[in-house]
């Protein structure tokens, strides 16, 4: 089975699961139920609250609803006809979107289109299973029989239509798999995610908390957390600085004048913070940095000898992102970007590209991720998102291909993900469980230099257009973090841990050798701290082992009178004995970041 039967049957089930739930909870007010990576969900809006364990119960009713291998019927009728047959239903949501669809010709449900609007936008297509009915663009499986295996996973609060403020529904997440021994490796992969969890783990290890005061999206970093974050970020301009970039800095509001210009405006004003200053003047905080920049470049008149310029900024953007979307690090509303923005002429876009390109390896390849590319393009067939035409859409991703050609890299086309100004070469990154996460990023941009009018002055003394290329290695440290945190379980790599070395003392008397020691680990420039509590040996290690402190080193007298360290590796069943002069230079080595 290919990928599109699987959506298709995954999308079918999410079908079942919503007939079972109406036979189950008479009353119950349906959302959408779209496919997502490796399953499906309903939202729901029940007179009584569905519960863990009810889950059970609704498997057993879809099995139920299965066996009859019920076919599904698609029909198509008119608007006014949908609305009224789902009012006399009481679908409220159904209704809805059915109204939107009429009036704004769609139903900007972000998940994906629930009826067809096309050639025939007066019409709705609606599939029939049995006497369930629900509003669908489908397709669907020809009948029920030919489901897979499915399983319900779990429930969570999710908005109507991910707004703060419209009905709390419930939100049933299922898996749906072509063979049974699939889903026994996906649970089992499922159960190894949750010990994983970026969530639990980051909370364990101090790294980061969340504040009801401050608001939800907004994390806040401890010491240990800044630190990892700022051991990111060097790593990454130290490959940059090669390269020769420089570091610029700009504010984090802006008049709204700016994405006017870039065309952020018109695209995303509605998840935008806006500010509306003493004088009536109407500011946004800054959702991105590239309006930004391109004023910096903007500021004097550039020679082609200039070129390239090369400005690197690692800092917060802010986003107004619904509250029901919101998740952990991965979807937050201030969201740290390490970005860079290259000006330059069109005869050094790919040199300038293929310098990120070797950052972008270098970097994922200390982490152990492989990665894979995918071409973000445009879709001929609803230009509405984009800027330009597409003839100058075609040109722009013919040749981000033959960069891909030229490297011989496999890579896979993503219809209709390009950014709006123009295409992009994603890299996607499978982590430890092998799941796929989009990382970093190269954008080609021709757009926003023609917006705001950017250009150098050639070798003919003529006004020449330039290029942008958009540059995010990491992307965002907060999605990236919670990314690495759950492909190494929290074990970093001992250059990047945030405690590189924990001194355990296994009594008070041995407190003034630890202490000292420390101080000379320290002046070495590793990252190492004390545990002189009273408790005893074996829980000091056992806590260094939960904060996933790569090297634990117990003092006892042997050691405080010269003998050989007795260190313990995290990850490694066996103590690990190092020479006392030779401790410092062992860790060093041990800690040393890749190049």
């Amino acid at each position: 089975m290919d990928e599109e039967q699987l959506k298709i049957m995954r999308h079918s089930c999410a079908h079942i699961l919503a007939a079972a739930v109406t036979e189950l909870y008479p009353g119950v007010k349906l959302g959408v139920g779209p496919v997502v990576d490796q399953g499906f969900y309903y939202d729901v809006l029940t007179p009584t609250p569905v519960t863990e364990e009810d889950l059970v119960k609704i498997e057993e009713k879809m099995h139920e609803i299965i066996a009859k291998a019920t076919t599904f019927d698609r029909e198509e009728i008119g608007l006014d006809q949908a609305i009224d047959f789902f009012r006399e239903r009481h679908q409220d949501f159904k209704v809805e979107l059915l109204k939107d669809l009429k009036e704004k010709g769609t139903t900007k449900i972000s998940v994906e289109e629930l009826a067809d609007v096309g050639d025939r936008p007066d019409t709705a297509s609606l599939y029939r299973t049995g006497e369930f009915v629900d509003l669908c663009r489908g397709p669907h499986v020809q009948h029920a029989g030919q489901i897979g295996v499915f399983k319900l996973t779990k429930l969570a609060g999710a908005y109507w239509r991910g707004r703060d403020g419209n009905p709390q529904m419930q939100r049933i997440y299922g898996v749906a798999f072509e063979t049974e021994q699939q889903l026994e490796e996906y649970l089992v992969m499922l159960e190894e995610a949750k010990r994983r969890d970026h969530r639990k783990l980051g909370k364990e290890m101090g790294l980061y908390t969340f504040s009801e005061l401050v608001g939800a999206g907004l994390p806040l970093w401890t010491p240990k957390g800044t630190l990892l974050r700022n051991i990111l970020d060097d790593f990454v301009w130290q490959m940059r600085r090669e390269y020769g970039y420089q570091k610029v800095t700009i504010p984090h509001i802006t008049k709204k004048d700016l994405y006017e210009t870039s065309g952020h405006w018109e695209k995303f004003k509605d998840d935008l913070f806006r500010i509306t200053t003493r004088e009536g003047h109407e500011f946004v905080m800054k959702p991105m940095n590239c309006p930004h920049h391109t004023q910096i470049f903007d500021c004097e008149k550039r020679s082609y000898r200039d070129l390239p310029q090369r400005y690197a900024e690692t800092t917060m953007v802010y986003r107004d992102e619904q509250t029901g979307e919101l998740s952990g690090l991965t979807r937050v509303r201030s969201i740290t970007q390490d970005d860079a923005h290259v000006f330059c002429r069109e005869t050094q876009v790919k040199e300038e590209a293929y310098k990120i390109w070797d950052i972008i390896e270098r970097f994922y390849a200390a982490f152990g991720f492989e990665l894979e590319v995918r071409l973000s393009t445009h879709d001929p067939a609803n230009m509405k998102p984009y800027l330009g035409t597409v003839e100058q859409w075609d040109g722009y991703v013919a040749e981000l291909k033959s960069w891909l050609e030229e490297k011989g890299l496999p890579y896979r086309m993503g219809l209709g993900e390009a950014a709006f100004y123009g295409p992009k070469l994603d890299f996607m990154a499978h982590d430890s469980l092998g799941r796929e996460w989009q990382v970093a990023t190269i954008q080609v941009d021709r757009n926003m230099p023609e917006r705001f009018g950017l250009h150098c002055v050639n070798e003919h003394s003529e006004d020449e257009r330039i290029v942008m290329i958009h540059a995010a290695i990491m992307g965002s440290i907060e999605r990236f973090l919670a990314v690495l945190i759950e492909h190494t379980a929290g074990a970093f790599p001992a250059w990047l841990a945030p405690v590189q070395v924990r001194i355990a003392t296994v009594s008070q008397d041995f407190v003034p050798f630890a202490e000292q020691l420390g101080t000379e680990l320290v002046a070495a420039g590793l990252r190492a701290e004390l545990d002189d509590s009273d408790e005893k040996v074996g829980k000091k290690i056992r806590a260094a082992a939960m904060a996933k402190v790569p090297w634990t080193i117990v003092i006892g007298s042997k050691e405080a009178e010269g003998g050989d360290f007795k260190i313990n590796v995290f990850g490694q069943d066996e103590d690990l004995v190092v020479a006392r002069d030779q401790l410092i230079a062992t860790l060093l080595e041990a800690t040393q970041r890749p190049s």
